[in-house]
């Protein structure tokens, strides 16, 4: 009864004031003095309730020298969160409180703007003072004019890349249409995203805004390219919605509460990233062996016209950039005793003190961190990885059919001989036979190869490949050691097959299976026309499919740039006709699901 009451009471006050003066007739009656609680009985679970505010909703006209406002409780309280006690439009300095009684009084260190429109949210903020009960929220409207503004914008804010919701997000309207009015301002109207990436920004004037989400990390409601993500809508907007105080979007619900959270309308999305830094300049660089360095740059796309070690011929270098070519490796391909120190230059386009890109030159000073004195008490410290060709090879049953075996070595290799691999599989019957394979050398590796069976594998059949000793060479002179893998396809009965048949694919599209909480990519396709993806060996369980468009067919998620007007690289999961976006694969079940990409992305 107490808990009806109490919820009837804070979902419409003040619309129903009476309810305040009822409530708290029936609270002084049959709850205890949160003062001092007695001993025994239940447990209070029963959020705050505001009796009194100041200035009252929608009150205009209010002063903006020394303004304070007061919610005062039925009970006593604590500010749990001050950086939730959110004022929109935001001052330079974050609005301060203190307690009075079983009050809370906010107040501001810079006056307030004249003919405005406020909203001071105090939503994840208050909790009573016993139990820490946290109060649902509320929103405080008032204004330094002589009306109110009665608009009101709705959205949802997630990360680009996983489409999950951002909580804490700071959405921000501008009606400043210039790009560079969010590096340089604070919005004329903003309010953080709840649990569900959902915001509502009430209250403002019906005219044109730019709109914006900015990861607000240092909490100045501005946007900082060097540390921060941001998400933007291509175009201006204007709010078409008004202010009722009966519209869903409008009310406090408990996170918890599923469908009144989802039933909320939004009418924008916002999808959040990094962007590339617009500053180029070498951020990092070490020598992490006797013949081998990298160095990392800044920004992706590094321009570089030349590099050399000093004392070292420049046909002795090789070098490889990163798919984002940020990051480069540097080997020296020659097994001769290396000097402790190398002195790297790199001439590149850097940017000057003016933001200009204009060639430079670096030089570094790196050691060796491998320096010892050699002689017979340092023998002992070498160890049997320090004189042969380091490789990995890497080879899992659940995917050897999309992947091959994989060889990657430590160091680049002068001499290779592939052709001296040996490849059998044994059949059920313990039948050995010699298999064909093919290698391919990966595109972004240069230490890395793919060793391919020609023939399809068979379930039931175990496959080895063996490297033989002495057959590959490093640029450090040494040779591998023999090495063997063997792998057998999965043959549990109870395992599953998702098929994925793909229509309509005008475009470079990367599909990637992730698991049910989308942390984890467990196979990943790159696709460019019409076609059946096999997902085999799966357990039960949930799934989600990821759908990425390549535009700049790269293989990678492109990031978007906010004043190029560039948006990330589009990502949409596969929705069900349920709505949900979880595929249930049950045991022992070969599944199809047929997704038509260009109206997927349209």
């Amino acid at each position: 009864m107490i808990m009806n009451i109490k919820r009837i009471i804070s979902d419409f006050w003040p619309v129903v004031p009476v309810a305040v003066i009822l409530g708290s007739m029936i609270f002084s009656h049959s709850c205890a003095n949160t003062t001092t609680p007695p001993s025994g009985g239940p447990k209070d679970t029963i959020p705050p309730v505001i009796t009194e505010i100041f200035p009252a909703l929608g009150q205009v006209n209010v002063p903006t020298h020394k303004t304070s406002l007061e919610l005062k409780f039925n009970e006593y309280v604590v500010v749990k969160d001050a950086k939730s006690l959110f004022l929109s439009p935001p001052q330079e300095k974050a609005p301060k409180y203190k307690l009075k009684g079983k009050s809370v009084i906010v107040y501001f260190e810079n006056d307030l703007d004249s003919n405005r429109t406020y909203t001071l949210d105090v939503t994840n903020a208050i909790a009573d003072n016993n139990e820490g009960n946290m109060f649902p929220g509320y929103t405080l409207v008032f204004s330094t004019g002589n009306q109110i503004d009665s608009m009101l914008i709705t959205g949802i804010v997630q990360d680009c890349n996983t489409l999950q919701p951002l909580k804490g997000a700071t959405v921000m309207l501008y009606k400043d249409l210039a790009d560079s009015a969010v590096f340089l301002q604070r919005p004329d109207a903003a309010v953080k995203t709840d649990d569900w990436g959902f915001f509502c920004i009430r209250n403002i004037q019906d005219t044109v805004y730019r709109l914006y989400a900015v990861i607000d990390e240092n909490n100045n409601n501005k946007y900082d390219p060097d540390s921060e993500k941001i998400a933007f809508t291509d175009t201006a907007i204007k709010p078409v919605m008004k202010v009722n105080d009966t519209l869903p979007e409008l009310q406090k619900y408990e996170m918890e509460d599923t469908v009144n959270c989802l039933a909320r309308k939004t009418e924008y999305e916002l999808n959040v990233f990094r962007e590339k830094p617009s500053k180029q300049m070498v951020v990092n660089k070490e020598r992490v062996g006797a013949r081998t360095a990298y160095i990392t740059f800044m920004a992706p796309y590094a321009q570089i016209d030349s590099i050399w070690i000093k004392g070292v011929p420049s046909d002795k270098l090789i070098t490889q950039f990163n798919i984002l070519q940020d990051s480069l490796e540097i080997w020296v391909n020659d097994p001769k005793p290396q000097p402790d120190t190398f002195y790297l230059n790199v001439k590149y386009l850097k940017t000057d003190t003016l933001g200009m890109l204009n060639p430079a030159v670096d030089e570094f000073k790196l050691l060796n961190p491998d320096r010892k004195i050699i002689g017979k008490s340092s023998r002992k410290d070498i160890k049997h990885e320090d004189t042969i060709a380091v490789v990995t090879v890497d080879a899992k049953p659940e995917n050897v059919e999309q992947n091959g075996f994989v060889f990657e070595f430590k160091y680049p290799l002068v001499e290779s001989a592939f052709d001296s691999l040996q490849y059998t599989f044994i059949n059920p019957k313990q039948q050995e036979s010699k298999g064909k394979y093919r290698v391919e050398q990966d595109s972004l590796n240069l230490r890395r190869y793919i060793v391919r069976p020609v023939e399809k594998l068979m379930p039931g059949y175990e496959y080895k490949l063996k490297m033989p000793h002495r057959m590959f060479r490093d640029i450090n002179g040494f040779y591998n050691d023999s090495t063997e893998v063997k792998v057998t396809l999965p043959n549990d009965d109870k395992l599953s097959t998702l098929l994925l048949d793909l229509k309509n694919v005008n475009n470079k599209y990367i599909v990637d299976l992730l698991n049910e909480k989308r942390n984890q990519v467990i196979r990943s396709f790159i696709v460019e026309k019409d076609q059946v993806l096999t997902f085999p060996y799966l357990k039960s369980g949930k799934y989600s499919i990821r759908i990425t468009e390549d535009l700049n067919r790269n293989g990678i998620v492109d990031t978007g740039i906010l004043l190029e007007h560039r948006q990330p690289e589009k990502v949409y999961f596969y929705k069900l006709e349920d709505g949900t976006f979880l595929i249930d694969v049950p045991e022992m079940m070969e599944i199809e699901q047929e997704i038509d990409i260009t109206e997927m992305f349209n």
